[in-house]
Formats: C-alpha cells, sequence, structure tokens
C-alpha cells in the first residue's frame, strides 16, 4: 500500500571526518522516501525552488516515487549546512536558509489520497495536523519531530500527537517531551499523549518500540532492536529519516498490522539506516538492491536470534 510522505527535500553541505560535500540532495522526505521505496510505492509531499533540478528529482523517480506532491516555488531550496567531528551522534549546525521551506503549505493531490500510510515528517505541528485531519481514511499515521518544536511549540504538538499512530524520536527528545530523565517513565509518558506505539532511536544502540497497553495487540512490554556494527560511518546525516522509511515501507508492505510486523519493522528500519550512513547524502540509497537489503536483515536476525 502507498505511503505519502510529507517533509522537507533539500540541498546539504556536510563535513565529517571522512570528507567534505557540498549542496548534495536531502532533506526528510527524500531519505524517508528513498529507504520506503524499497518496500512499498512512495508519494512525496515538499516544495522546491529554482534550483532543484530535473537531474534532483531523477534521483527519486529512478526508485519509482510520485514526485506530482513536489511544489514548485520561486526562490532557493531549503539549505542546511553541518559538521560531525569525534562524535557522529550530533552535528553542529553551521547554517540553516529555509528558503522557500519557511512559507510551506502542504498541498495533497487529488490523486494521493486513496493512500494509507502517511508520514509527517518534522515539520510544524500545525501542518502537521493540518495534512493528517485533511487524510482522514489513511489507515496508520507515523509522525516525527524534534526539540524545536517541543520547546517552542509544545502546545501544538500535544494536540498533533492524538492524531498520530507511531512516533518516530530519539532519546534526547523523548526525555525532553516527558520532563522525564527515565526513559521507560517518558516513554509511558509519551504514549499517554494520544500514540499507541513509540520508537526511540537510540544511535548507535539500536532503538526500542514502546506500547500502548492494548494497543496493536496484548501486552505492552517493550522491544528493543540493536544497531549493527558499521565498520565505517561515512554520513550520518540522513540516518533517522532512512530508519523511518524503512520502518514504514516494511509495515505498508504487510497484509496484517500488529505488534510482530511492527517489531520486524523495527529491524528493517535498522537496515535502511545502516546502509544510509556509508555514503555521503543520499548516494547508497540509490544504488541498493533488495538482495543487499534483506541479507542485511539476515544479519540482524542471527545477531538477535529473531524468530
Amino acid at each position: 500500500m502507498s505511503i505519502v510522505a510529507v517533509g522537507s527535500v533539500a540541498f546539504d553541505s556536510i563535513a565529517t571526518p571522512s570528507g567534505r560535500v557540498e549542496n548534495v540532495l536531502g532533506g526528510s522526505a527524500t531519505f524517508f522516501a528513498l529507504a520506503a521505496s524499497y518496500f512499498t510505492d512512495v508519494r512525496v509531499v515538499a516544495v522546491v525552488g529554482d534550483d532543484f533540478t530535473a537531474a534532483n528529482e531523477n534521483v527519486l523517480k529512478k526508485r519509482g516515487v510520485d514526485t506530482r506532491g513536489i511544489e514548485r516555488a520561486q526562490g532557493k531550496t531549503f539549505r542546511w549546512g553541518g559538521q560531525y567531528t569525534d562524535n557522529l551522534n550530533e552535528a553542529k549546525t553551521d547554517f540553516t536558509e529555509l528558503n522557500v521551506f519557511e512559507k510551506f503549505q502542504p498541498r495533497i493531490p487529488a490523486a494521493y489520497m486513496d493512500s494509507k500510510f502517511l508520514f509527517l515528517g518534522n515539520i510544524h505541528p500545525n501542518l502537521q495536523a493540518a495534512v493528517r485531519l485533511e487524510m482522514d481514511g489513511v489507515r496508520m499515521t507515523g509522525g516525527d519531530t524534534m526539540n524545536y518544536w517541543i520547546q517552542r511549540t509544545r502546545q501544538e504538538l500535544i494536540e498533533t500527537l492524538k492524531l498520530v499512530n507511531v512516533l518516530l524520536i530519539n532519546d534526547k527528545e523523548t526525555r525532553t517531551l516527558a520532563g522525564d530523565n527515565s526513559l521507560p517513565r517518558a516513554a509511558r509518558k509519551v504514549l499517554a499523549l494520544g500514540p499507541q506505539a513509540l520508537v526511540v532511536k537510540q544511535g548507535e544502540y539500536g532503538a526500542t518500540i514502546f506500547f500502548r497497553e492494548g494497543a496493536f495487540g496484548i501486552g505492552s512490554h517493550p522491544f528493543t532492536a540493536p544497531a549493527l556494527p558499521i565498520e565505517e560511518v561515512k554520513d550520518p546525516t540522513g540516518a533517522g529519516d532512512s530508519f523511518a522509511g524503512g520502518f514504514m515501507g516494511y509495515i505498508a508492505s504487510q497484509e496484517e498490522l500488529n505488534r510482530e510486523v511492527l517489531k520486524r519493522a523495527l529491524f528493517y528500519g535498522g537496515v535502511m539506516g545502516s546502509f544510509a550512513v556509508e555514503q555521503f547524502g543520499t548516494e547508497r540509497l540509490q544504488s541498493l538492491t533488495r538482495a543487499e537489503i534483506d541479507a542485511r536483515f539476515q544479519v540482524f536476525r542471527e545477531l538477535t536470534h529473531l524468530e
């Protein structure tokens, strides 16, 4: 079943211990869409400027991504620059130029309205809520946010979380949102705000999914998938969005929607995140094969004895 992904398409300038690149294709919707495209049909809603070329768009089109929802506006595409030093889990931002993204108002094409899955990328909570309310026929909604929105638009975010089935954020964001340094307690408080499940991304330590009591089946025990050890992380910029793409893409490819599917999706999220960091920008996600994805999933199974 198809997924609509709403978020940013951007150009990134990145420096890591492995090197430096300028103006490579990035953005939350881009990484998400490429990762999810290996599992299901993906439709993107975003905005770009005059500098977004046909070659840039073809990166998505070659993976079968529907780009009819990408709006063209006068001006420059969203640009971000950052660097990673010894701590590859945290970027130091050099510049953020919102450009046309500053006035982004998501417009959902009529052809997208039959989609059964929706992913709300890291945009203003009011925009997320408006999209979700417009697409009231979706089967499952995944969402993302960050500390900027948690701290500056808390009340709007809390209202939006009532519309989200699965929230995907990192451990720091979880603690900030809940106001609690204990991750299990913080997760319980976040779930009380509305989501049926919370996926906490923990970087090199993997990811944990917490369930609200009775959601997606019986019980409420959390489940953790480890991260796959990667010999050289070249660029961690798109890891989280690629994780979300693998997670949501796998779920959309399954007939059932239950805990076992969500737990298995956690591993596919980890697989796609691990590939994304191997090259700068979206380069690795462009050249993958399903055989490579399945082989790496098998490594995860062997590491964890996942049945």
